[in-house]
């Protein structure tokens, strides 16, 4: 809920020209996706409906496509007009690539192993294939403080913050680190949000910052 909630806030303080929509349509279609998600599950995530995955599915899509449009209006507003003051341009760069971040973190979380509730509350051996290996799927065989925290010896699995930070890396790398991705849908996500990154980091920081000189 965080997570998201931070996101549609970095939506709400974009620039004019970087909205697809009235200001507050898509933050309020957003926050109305999120309110039964949340009446489902108040405190953990326990339960899922097939109504609630959908659901869940929707938001973070709707999310993804509204930050990759203002990516797209972001350059098209540096190759088609003249930008004199680079300030807001370069804070505008920086929002988009933050919500982009959070926005694959959440579509990792809800997509892998059959989602957050299933991973939780499913036995090991019923859990649907991984679409990513982290680094504890492999530790079994290390040494004795390494492999006491492996998957298979400690049945650990993967929360949010472990999906934000493939997320952070992916963004910043252009490319996986530590944790692989399986599955195609994993491979297609990842290199959206490489290719996302990169834009704004080559192209349009570049650009905001030459502005600035």
């Amino acid at each position: 809920m965080i997570a998201t909630l931070v996101a549609i806030l970095l939506y709400l303080v974009l620039p004019e020209r970087l909205l697809v929509a009235p200001r507050f349509v898509l933050p309020a279609l957003e926050v109305l996706l999120l309110i039964p998600l949340i009446a489902v599950n108040p405190r953990r995530l326990t339960r899922q409906t097939h109504v609630s995955r959908v659901l869940s599915l929707t938001l973070v899509a709707l999310i993804g496509a509204s930050n990759l449009s203002a990516l797209g209006l972001l350059i098209h507003a540096l190759v088609s007009t003249g930008i004199k003051d680079g300030v807001p341009l370069l804070v505008a760069a920086l929002q988009v690539w933050a919500t982009d971040i959070i926005v694959f973190g959440l579509a990792f979380w809800e997509l892998d192993r059959g989602g957050p509730v299933v991973r939780s509350q499913a036995p090991r051996a019923e859990l649907p294939l991984a679409d990513f290996r982290f680094p504890q799927d492999e530790n079994d065989d290390a040494v004795e403080e390494v492999a006491d925290g492996a998957s298979r010896s400690s049945d650990w699995v993967p929360v949010l913050m472990d999906y934000l930070y493939v997320s952070v890396t992916n963004s910043t790398a252009f490319s996986p680190t530590d944790t692989m991705p399986l599955s195609t849908r994993a491979k297609v996500l990842m290199s959206v949000e490489s290719i996302a990154a990169l834009l704004t980091s080559l192209l349009v920081i570049a650009r905001a910052v030459s502005v600035l000189h």
